[in-house]
């Protein structure tokens, strides 16, 4: 069996030595700049990612708002709506109507020119079964 030196009384001390027994730390060097390039990196991240949202947002929004519809005949439903954008530009606007359990029972896109900033359109969707609502899903430019 093997005896340490500690069980036969020659060492006097701690087993892993004292503070003064173990050679100074090396000084940390290049951690401020190890910390300020993983900031400059996550910045950069974030900006593009901010951009790449952005983009794919678009730059000009086209407005829309429902003023009523009908949905008082089982194969049709009507509805008039308002949309606001530049009178420069053209836009898509996609119309749907739903039945009673929120299934798409008729939809449309309606190409709206340039020209006129304001319109207000009355359409009426061809639909499959009886509706319950009609709404404006969404409009873009193109």
């Amino acid at each position: 069996m093997a005896t340490s030196e500690a069980g036969k009384g020659r060492f006097e001390g701690p087993v892993l030595g004292t503070p003064g027994d173990l050679p100074d730390r090396p000084e940390r060097r290049g951690r401020f700049v190890v910390h300020v390039v993983i900031a400059i990196l996550c910045a950069v991240t974030a900006g593009g990612w901010g951009y790449v949202m952005w983009a794919a947002k678009g730059e000009t929004e086209v407005i829309k708002q429902i003023i009523a519809f009908d949905v008082g005949r089982p194969d049709s439903a009507q509805i008039t709506f308002e949309v606001i954008k530049p009178s420069d530009r053209a836009a898509v606007c996609r119309l749907r109507a739903m039945d009673v359990g929120h299934a798409e029972v008729g939809s449309r896109e309606l190409d709206i020119p340039a020209g006129e900033g304001y319109l207000q359109l009355t359409e009426r969707l061809e639909t499959s079964a009886q509706a319950t609502s009609a709404d404006v899903e969404y409009c873009y430019l193109v």
